[in-house]
């Protein structure tokens, strides 16, 4: 059998490889620019481009690991309907979406199919801390809006294994799965721990909602895009910050805290 992975050189794509070959599965990574990849050798790159189906080919795929945004303005997917029509036609079994922080089309194209299809929702990455490591070595200084929202984000590893699962295992079609870290944090908290981790008193200051949105925007995301970061942030629903039990109950090991994810990535920081 062999998985594709869709978004394969991103913070998740790369975790759900990582932990396709731990499973000793063949994998195909799919991205826009393969030379770039920078993925182990037994992966099989091919190019292609989600927001255009004539450049997919899912001939010999089992399942596939498929995001639902796409570009480079992480814009919701306009394209399920012809991705999943093309997957259905060619044979794919199994479809495992990772969700965007609202439903679309990608996910209602699955539904509508024939596929056996899987919904993973990840509150959010702690790998986009990341983006605070520049700041944090050259000021010490963090600038973010909501420093007091309540999120239970989710290490980029456990959301490979559970994607990577869910592909290989059966009992999981039909079904939507929220997945979390071991505990709610708002991002002063997270700053917090980072600089515990690195021994670096840092200071926290906090944006404005329309100065979030300004940078946001200068970063090339869709307004669609930044809608969901403002909701989920400036007032975040209940699953946002609901601890939920998926990882353990899909990959049979408690999820990684924050601290541990900080700690595997200080360097980044100092």
């Amino acid at each position: 059998m062999t998985f594709l992975v869709t978004g394969a050189t991103g913070n998740a794509g790369r975790r759900v490889v990582e932990h396709l070959l731990r499973k000793g599965e063949r994998v195909r990574a799919l991205t826009r620019h393969p030379e770039k990849a920078g993925l182990p050798g037994e992966v099989e790159v091919v190019a292609g481009d989600l927001t255009d189906p004539s450049t997919l080919d899912f001939r010999g795929v089992t399942g596939i690991h498929l995001l639902t945004i796409g570009g480079d303005d992480y814009a919701t997917l306009r394209t399920g309907p012809d991705i999943v029509d093309l997957a259905a036609r060619q044979g794919v079994r199994k479809v495992v979406t990772l969700w965007n922080g609202r439903r679309g089309p990608v996910e209602e194209a699955v539904e509508n199919s024939g596929l056996e299809w899987t919904h993973i929702e990840p509150v959010d990455f702690m790998s986009n801390s990341l983006h605070w490591a520049d700041a944090v070595r050259t000021n010490g200084k963090v600038e973010e809006p909501f420093a007091d929202s309540l999120n239970a984000v989710v290490h980029e590893s456990d959301v490979g294994a559970v994607a990577a699962t869910l592909l290989v295992e059966d009992g999981h079609a039909g079904k939507r799965y929220s997945l979390t870290g071991p505990e709610a944090l708002s991002p002063r908290a997270k700053l917090e721990i980072i600089g515990q981790v690195i021994g670096k008193d840092l200071e926290f200051v906090e944006l404005t909602e329309a100065q979030a949105r300004q940078r946001w925007r200068r970063a090339g995301h869709a307004d669609e895009m930044i809608e969901v970061l403002v909701a989920w942030q400036s007032n975040p629903p209940a699953e946002a910050y609901t601890v939920t039990s998926t990882v353990e109950d899909v990959t049979g090991r408690p999820p990684k805290s924050f601290r541990q994810w900080a700690e595997e990535n200080a360097d980044r920081f100092r």
